[in-house]
């Protein structure tokens, strides 16, 4: 069967052309704007030499041009790979290579390590995103040379089980894998969402979650596009700019992490107009109750929704869909089209209640065809025909599932997920450090914090490690704190006991 996921554009032009897809600042860009830019980017990246199914890495915040790249790419028959754009030259390029990318697409203000790892990566060709005036960094060619082909022709025919987009994620262990989701998955995942709060052909969304993350990607813009509202983008989260946005453009749908939520509450909104805000969602990790009740007391008439997902589920794989039948605090039930287990260890299915905790497993429409050229870490992930999450939960008997812990030690820090393993490699490679573990610790405004704990072999201040590690891992990756201790604590085994440093 022939499918492009491109087609929700296109068929959203179709039904009103003239109408803003997305807002940027001052500027606007109409349906049938994007339909045109994106056009002339797919058809510049075929007359570049790419082929279907060639991969194309994406490194840019929350800007007009991701928009006009994501669906250039789908239109043209490639593959999109996106990349946060915190990452440093070392983590892109082993993005790149992992990925068998041939193109990159980057901002000036993260040109530096963008440029430095395509370097590194043999046959790749940078394309910069740059603001009228700045220089163009040596070896790269402008983003705007991909409008110049004037035949935006028909979308190129793609079968509904091909790649659309290969999404790096850790799961809960080892460097990143990339996850491969299907046209065919993306759209059923942005059409069962969008369907579950109701998502509305007048709803304007606000996308301040990073579209290089599958919620912002799958649950914000896909479904936006796919229900033909619009979308008031922002590059970054700041309260006082997102409120800004709601009150300018008149906002009615929030999606955010449970910071974000926090951060809003804690923000004055005397004298603003933001009535035509009615709902919010909430996904990346669990929302604290209060959070919920301090926000909907402070933004009257607005309820917020909780779901669950991971890159594996092409976002959304359980949702609350309404105020009246949600639980507070339950992650709410299996979309449509999708079923959720809790099994043991030996993957029997566990009765209900919260005394019977075991990993959560889901299949259906929206899991992910596989890891890229893992075949074993596919397997292993899919054992008896369930997508295992490596999340710890439970259901009520209601079917409402609820989150408990994290099966491995994955830590959720601001709505990024940070991977110990990963952090705990490069603290090996400085020749003063011994011994090193990395733990999460709960933090009241980011959910939870980065600590690492080392044993050194030469006296190193604990502000000396900090700065390594920040020089070497985005921002949002580096631990903030580092305790120095004689040993870490360890099992018969020789296995560091993380239990026992928490």
């Amino acid at each position: 069967m022939s499918f492009t996921l491109a087609t929700m554009l296109r068929e959203s032009r179709l039904s009103d052309p003239d109408k803003a897809l997305c807002h940027f600042g001052d500027l606007s860009f109409s349906y049938a704007q994007v339909d045109e830019l994106s056009g002339r980017v797919a058809a510049s990246l075929l007359d570049v030499g790419l082929v279907r199914g060639d991969k194309v890495a994406v490194h840019l915040p929350n800007l007009p041009q991701f928009l006009f790249a994501y669906f250039g790419i789908l239109k043209a028959g490639l593959v999109m790979v996106p990349l946060n754009p915190l990452l440093r030259a070392a983590e892109i390029a082993y993005h790149l290579a992992d990925s068998d990318a041939r193109l990159l697409i980057t901002f000036e203000s993260f040109a530096t390590e963008a440029v430095k790892a395509a370097s590194e990566v043999d046959g790749v060709t940078t394309y910069v995103v740059t603001t009228p005036g700045a220089a163009q960094p040596a070896g790269t060619r402008h983003f705007d040379e991909l409008y110049r082909c004037a035949d935006t022709g028909d979308l190129v025919p793609t079968n509904a089980d091909d790649t659309a987009v290969l999404l790096y994620t850790s799961g809960t262990t080892g460097r990143p894998k990339g996850a491969e989701l299907t046209h065919f998955q993306l759209y059923m995942n942005c059409t069962v969402s969008g369907e579950l709060f109701g998502f509305r052909d007048d709803d304007i969304g606000v996308g301040v979650l990073p579209l290089f993350h599958v919620f912002g990607l799958s649950s914000v813009l896909n479904v936006c596009v796919r229900y033909g509202g619009t979308i008031v983008l922002l590059p970054r989260f700041e309260a006082g700019a997102v409120l800004d946005a709601i009150e300018r453009y008149r906002c009615t749908v929030f999606s955010g992490v449970p910071t974000m939520y926090f951060a809003l509450t804690q923000e004055d909104h005397k004298g603003r107009d933001l009535s035509l805000l009615r709902v919010g969602t909430s996904g990346g990790a669990a929302i604290p109750g209060e959070t919920i009740r301090g926000f909907e007391e402070k933004f009257d008439g607005v309820v917020i929704l909780e779901g669950y997902g991971l890159s594996e589920t092409a976002s959304t794989a359980t949702f609350n869909i309404s105020a009246e039948k949600r639980k507070v605090l339950s992650i709410g039930k299996a979309i449509w089209g999708v079923q959720v287990r809790v099994v043991d260890d030996a993957d029997r299915p566990l009765p209900p209640g919260p005394e019977h905790v075991g990993e959560i497993v889901i299949r259906g429409h929206n899991v992910m065809k596989g890891y890229y050229k893992r075949p074993e870490a596919t397997a292993e992930a899919f054992r008896g025909g369930w997508f295992h999450t490596g999340d710890l939960g439970y259901a009520d008997p209601d079917g409402y599932l609820y989150i408990v812990d994290r099966k491995k030690d994955l830590i959720i820090r601001g709505g990024y997920n940070v991977y110990p393993r990963e952090i705990e490699e490069i603290l090996y490679a400085h020749p003063a450090i011994g011994e090193a573990a990395v733990i999460g610790r709960p933090d009241e405004k980011l959910g939870e914090e980065v600590v690492a704990v080392v044993s050194t072999t030469t006296e190193i201040a604990a502000e000396e490690i900090v700065e390594y590690c920040r020089e070497r891992l985005a921002a949002y990756k580096y631990p903030r704190e580092v305790r120095v201790v004689g040993e870490l604590p360890k099992g018969p085994t020789g296995k560091i006991l993380k239990k026992e440093l928490r």
